[in-house]
């Protein structure tokens, strides 16, 4: 009897592995580019917007604050003959009072793994598959050398193109102007920091920061950017700061 029914436990063993292999096969999908980016046209937002720039030769930081409007007005194809999105910036006072004035034009494109901004002529690979915490990716990578050696003499973006985008989580839950937004995926490009806050005038300081934040069916709800450097008292020379500062927080949406 031992030596019949061998053959058959034999023949069917293998038939039981491969229908316990197929369950135990997991289809993992991740969460899509649309998800957090939603374009079509006619969808707005719109951002309180802070400004920290240095007048009077360096010496005097201002934040100027303005409300700002992104609007998708169509799609197009861009100078790489790719499908792209054209999205339409008007500005008005903080208040909310004036009317909206138009301020520039810039693109969104959709590519294999991810979606590609170029705005002021600075093209960026701002978010990627797979959406999922610790997904890391060469968001500058497109970026020249020093982008913004035209307006600022600073050091702060010699190595723009290194930069290392960080997907630091991807379910916070963040407060902005009143409203709660969950599904958050947060975003960190760069922190470093030399010398701030400044405790030692008499030696150089800077600073490099930029975050992104998107929620889910929304968009981007958070951004700060901030590139300074200060020079101290050289040789009898005032000491001076230079760069920016932009900060954007989500106000209103369709």
């Amino acid at each position: 009897m031992r030596l019949t029914a061998l053959p058959f436990i034999c023949l069917i063993l293998p038939a039981f592995l491969i229908i316990s292999c197929k369950k135990e096969v997991a289809h993992f999908q991740t969460e899509t580019i649309s998800d957090y980016m939603p374009l079509q046209p006619g969808k707005y937002l719109i951002y309180q917007v802070d400004s920290t720039v240095f007048t009077n030769f360096g010496r005097t930081e201002e934040v100027h604050s303005y409300q700002e409007k992104d609007v998708v007005d169509t799609l197009i194809t861009d100078n790489l003959n790719r499908p792209s999105y054209r999205v339409y910036r008007y500005l008005r006072d903080s208040a909310g009072t004036g009317n909206w004035q138009p301020i520039s034009t810039y693109f969104i494109t959709p590519v294999a793994n991810g979606v590609e901004v170029i705005d002021d002529n600075l093209r960026t690979l701002n978010l990627i598959v797979p959406i999922q915490q610790g997904t890391t990716w060469k968001g500058n990578r497109y970026l020249p050398t020093e982008p913004y050696s035209d307006q600022y003499s600073f050091n702060n973006d010699d190595n723009m193109s290194d930069w290392n985008y960080t997907m630091d989580s991807t379910n916070e839950t963040l407060s902005l102007n009143g409203q709660t937004y969950d599904n958050v995926v947060k975003i960190t490009a760069e922190d470093e920091t030399i010398n701030f806050p400044i405790t030692d005038p008499q030696s150089y300081a800077s600073q490099s920061y930029a975050v992104e934040k998107y929620a889910k069916g929304i968009g981007l709800i958070y951004k700060e950017l901030i590139l300074w450097e200060y020079q101290p008292n050289i040789g009898g020379a005032s000491p001076y700061q230079t760069g920016f500062g932009i900060k954007r927080t989500l106000l209103d949406h369709n």
